[in-house]
């Protein structure tokens, strides 16, 4: 049976795979759940809930779908209720542009996010952080440059103009693209015969 098992369980769906489970369970009789289990390197509560559901049709999930509705990891935002206002109260002071308009980043790493995080008691990857980010608005861009410029002294009033404008033209539907370009500084020398 392990053989066939092994044969044939990779090309199933997890429901599929625990219909299989179950049926197997079920022609075996008395001893089928352990016996599955161990065959199919699978626990005995999933070979056991898996008979359940053959027995049961109520109990497996509507056609077309692997899981019970409700089924499946809860989202981080249920598990953890405070993590967003967490990672809000991280991200705000390293907040550049507008926080109200479409253009917004921030200039720390999702990696360096979930470290703080992590040093907060939260259990939370790089990966998540950066989907939570992005849900919010924020862009996931690496620095490009490694020492910063003088920043000129309307900075908050350029982002409000540029913000403004973004704002009027999709309201009228209009495509933006935001391009950021630097001033590049030749250097001449002069030469005498």
């Amino acid at each position: 049976m392990a053989d066939k098992l092994a044969l044939v369980l990779p090309h199933l769906d997890e429901r599929q795979r625990r219909v299989l489970l179950g049926a197997e369970a079920r022609a075996m009789g008395r001893g089928g759940i352990s016996a599955v289990a161990r065959a199919a390197g699978v626990s005995e509560p999933t070979v056991s809930k898996a008979a359940r559901e053959l027995e049961q049709p109520g109990q497996a999930p509507p056609a077309g779908r692997v899981r019970r509705p409700g089924g499946g990891r809860k989202r981080l935002s249920e598990t953890d209720p405070g993590l967003v206002e967490a990672l809000e109260a991280l991200v705000d002071p390293a907040t550049r542009g507008d926080p109200e308009s479409p253009l917004r980043w921030t200039s720390k790493s999702t990696r360096e996010l979930a470290d703080a995080l992590g040093a907060q008691g939260r259990r939370v990857s790089h990966v998540s952080v950066g989907r939570l980010l992005r849900a919010r608005g924020y862009s996931l861009q690496a620095l490009a440059k490694t020492r910063e410029g003088k920043q000129h002294p309307d900075r908050d009033a350029q982002f409000r103009y540029l913000t403004g404008q973004v704002n009027d033209y999709l309201a009228a539907g209009d495509p933006v693209i935001s391009v950021d370009t630097k001033k590049k500084l030749r250097h001449e020398v002069a030469c005498c015969e």
